[in-house]
């Protein structure tokens, strides 16, 4: 019941983003733009300056990496096989690639592995943060159907500013300069409202979709990639990291999570299908409530 409990305010807020979306007609693509110029960045900027930087980091960001680059490879390779575009490619590695480990994983470590656990999962949080901010803008810049050649893509991904605002805050959390507290307020206040927003979003978006259209072979091969075989590369991982047991433990759980909210965004901004990549994240999100309790039956004789 607990698991369900921390599920209910996911639902809860894509539920307020589809039923404002049905009766008022929100601009999406603007609504997407705001989260990712102005709010995104803060929330970056103060997960990289209040995590303290250890040597965690470079295991749990090799962790990180590896799983990503895996997962981007595999899709390659299908998409190859089965002779998809560019675009097509780009949407499915959103939908595949990147999970969430903030809303939704970072409380169900909390509610398996206690305090020490949240630890971890704020710090895979915050690579994650930068994993997206950097592999997935690009690839949700690539698969726009606009995008003409490498350097129209590399531009839109320097004129992000997600990336900015962390190496910014982890540039000062290693010099050690101190900021005003009333600076931190504004930067945690924009940086916090970022979260429910992206959630809102993607309400909004499964409100526009027309489930005639769902690709459903696409979606389905996101799904297997992202709920089946992300925690299999993960148990991989966790053979050759030298991490302790319930860090390989998390590891494994994290990469069972459903799709990453945010993709929604880079999807709509850049219309790299974005129907394609919010369906896989609500479908994701609801096929977990059955794929996570497997995955924790499974690491459950561990502890």
């Amino acid at each position: 019941m607990e698991f369900l409990f921390i599920l209910l305010p996911v639902f809860g807020i894509f539920a307020i983003g589809f039923i404002g979306q049905k009766t008022l007609k929100f601009d999406i693509p603007n609504l997407s733009k705001l989260t990712l110029y102005l709010m995104s960045p803060f929330l970056a900027f103060n997960t990289f300056y209040t995590n303290p930087l250890t040597m965690d980091y470079f295991y749990l960001a090799i962790y990180i990496f590896v799983l990503c680059l895996s997962l981007i490879l595999l899709v390659s390779v299908i998409s190859f096989l089965l002779g998809y575009n560019v675009q097509d490619r780009c949407a499915l590695i959103l939908a595949s690639a990147f999970m969430n480990n903030g809303n939704y994983g970072t409380p169900v470590v909390l509610l398996v592995f206690g305090a020490a656990g949240l630890d971890i999962a704020v710090v895979l949080m915050v690579l994650q943060q930068l994993a997206m901010s950097t592999i997935g803008i690009y690839f949700a810049a690539k698969g726009s159907k606009d995008a003409n050649g490498m350097k129209t893509v590399m531009t839109r991904v320097v004129r992000m500013p997600i990336a900015y605002g962390a190496l910014l805050g982890l540039m000062l959390q290693l010099l050690h300069i101190p900021l005003p507290s009333a600076l931190m307020t504004c930067v945690k206040l924009v940086g916090d409202a970022a979260i429910p927003t992206i959630m809102i979003v993607l309400g909004m978006q499964l409100a526009v979709i027309s489930f005639r259209r769902i690709e459903l072979d696409k979606v389905g091969i996101a799904l297997v990639l992202k709920l089946l075989i992300a925690p299999f590369i993960a148990f991989g991982l966790t053979l050759i990291l030298p991490v302790d047991e319930m860090t390989k433990q998390i590891m494994i759980l994290l990469a069972a999570m459903p799709t990453a909210a945010n993709t929604t965004l880079m999807a709509v901004q850049f219309d790299t299908k974005p129907d394609l990549v919010s369906s896989t994240t609500f479908i994701s999100t609801v096929l977990s409530i059955i794929t996570l309790p497997i995955v924790l039956y499974f690491l459950h004789p561990v502890f």
